[in-house]
C-alpha cells in the first residue's frame, strides 16, 4: 500500500507561483510512474501532469503546458510540481497519485493509489 501525501497548498494572486509536493512515508515511489490531477470547484477530476520513473518522459495537460512543471527527486523519495504564472481558472484540488505503469500515463484509471489532495486557489 502506498500513502501518498501532498504539500505545498495555498492561495496567491494570479501570476504568482506555488510548488506542491509529493512524499509516501516509508514506501519508495521508484518503478512507479506518478501524476498530477486535480478537481475544481463543481468540476470533474482532470490530468494535469506526469512522469515515467524508467523513463525521463513527461506529459502535460495543454491548460497548463509552459507553465508547470513535473519532476521527481529519487533521493528524496518526492514527486514535485512547479506552478508558474498562476491563473484563476487553476483553483482546484490537486491530487498526486501513483501507477504500476511503464510509461508515463494521463489515464486516471490506470493509477492505483492517490493522496488526500491539497488546495490551490488563484484569486484575480
Amino acid at each position: 500500500q502506498v500513502q501518498l501525501e501532498e504539500s505545498g497548498g495555498g492561495m496567491v494572486e494570479a501570476g504568482g507561483s506555488l510548488r506542491l509536493s509529493c512524499t509516501a512515508p516509508g514506501r519508495t515511489l521508484r518503478s512507479l510512474v506518478m501524476g498530477w490531477f486535480r478537481q475544481p470547484p463543481g468540476a470533474e477530476r482532470e490530468f494535469v501532469a506526469t512522469i515515467g520513473w524508467f523513463t525521463p518522459d513527461t506529459k502535460y495537460a495543454p491548460s497548463v503546458k509552459g507553465r508547470f512543471t513535473i519532476s521527481r527527486d529519487s533521493d528524496k523519495n518526492a514527486l514535485y510540481l512547479q506552478m508558474n504564472n498562476l491563473k484563476p481558472e487553476d483553483t482546484a484540488v490537486y491530487y498526486c497519485a501513483a501507477a504500476p505503469k511503464t510509461y508515463p500515463t494521463m489515464n486516471d484509471d490506470e493509477y492505483t493509489h492517490w493522496g488526500q489532495g491539497i488546495e490551490v486557489t488563484v484569486s484575480s
